[in-house]
């Protein structure tokens, strides 16, 4: 039998539970009002020096005045970015009126972008509160926006327990750095 190899050297760390640590970006010049530092969203949040290598580093897709757009580092499918407010809040209580409303205009926005770029046919959009809700940051409250096409869940989720993701995370911020600052309202 002749088998085909599908590479996605990026899950190793995943799967493995032991992600190799990155070199640390540069010191932020200033943190939001309450942010934790061993927070990945505070740190991709944080006012660094204007520089596409710390947004690339942290996989920051953009930001505006209220909220931070991030790649998921390990996706559940092509596409997956992860939508928070700047600021170090885990309930959706704790959002101001502007903080809510510029996340779901975000979130709106990026539905758009990927319907219109990369010919996405639907999303599943979650907010998992807590832990025991499967929350991997609880204390950073965040949407998963996740792409879908018919037939993105093929044979290798029942049979492998695999989910081929068929974009680099790379690829994914060059093209989001590129489309998203035309796409601003």
């Amino acid at each position: 039998m002749n088998f085909a190899r599908l590479w996605a050297p990026w899950r190793l760390e995943y799967v493995t539970g032991s992600a190799e640590k990155a070199d640390p970006p540069p010191a932020p010049l200033q943190w939001h009002a309450g942010a934790d530092a061993n927070c990945f969203l505070c740190r991709a949040a944080a006012h660094y020096e204007p520089s596409a290598d710390v947004d690339r580093q942290l996989m920051v897709a953009c930001r505006s005045d209220h909220v931070v757009v991030v790649l998921n580092r390990f996706p559940y499918n092509n596409g997956h970015l992860l939508i928070a407010p700047l600021r170090h809040v885990g309930e959706p209580s704790q959002l101001t009126d502007d903080e809510h409303l510029e996340c779901m205009k975000v979130l709106s926005r990026l539905t758009l972008v990927y319907r219109e770029h990369m010919n996405a046919e639907g999303f599943n959009i979650g907010l998992n509160l807590g832990r025991v809700a499967g929350a991997g940051l609880p204390g950073h409250l965040h949407w998963h926006l996740v792409p879908r096409w018919g037939g993105d869940n093929n044979f290798m989720p029942v049979l492998a327990g695999t989910r081929v993701i068929p974009q680099s995370l790379e690829a994914l911020w060059e093209f989001l750095t590129t489309v998203l600052p035309s796409e601003k309202s």
